[in-house]
């Protein structure tokens, strides 16, 4: 599997996954954004998050089937940066 197919498989899977895991759209439609790193990883960022409960990160973790690594820092006093990475096989 290519880097890319890897990718747009990760984006198929949280498309139909979000909203099954995220009753409150904690994430679901907030900005979104994917990035490579070092062609190895894959960095997905969630902004504008009001919160997120360890519920819905687990739920994320489920959803992309890989083990991966999130982290949330502040972005601004009422919103929160969330970030997948993500191996890519």
């Amino acid at each position: 599997m290519t880097t890319t197919d890897a990718i747009t498989e990760l984006q198929r899977k949280l498309a139909g996954g979000l909203a099954k895991i995220d009753p409150h759209h904690r994430l679901l439609g907030r900005p979104m954004s994917y990035r490579v790193i070092d062609g190895t990883m894959l960095e997905i960022t969630f902004r504008d998050v009001a919160g997120i409960a360890e519920a819905e990160v687990l739920g994320v973790k489920r959803i992309i089937g890989a083990d991966c690594f999130c982290s949330v820092s502040p972005q601004t006093a009422e919103r929160l940066v969330v970030r997948f990475v993500v191996p890519l096989k």
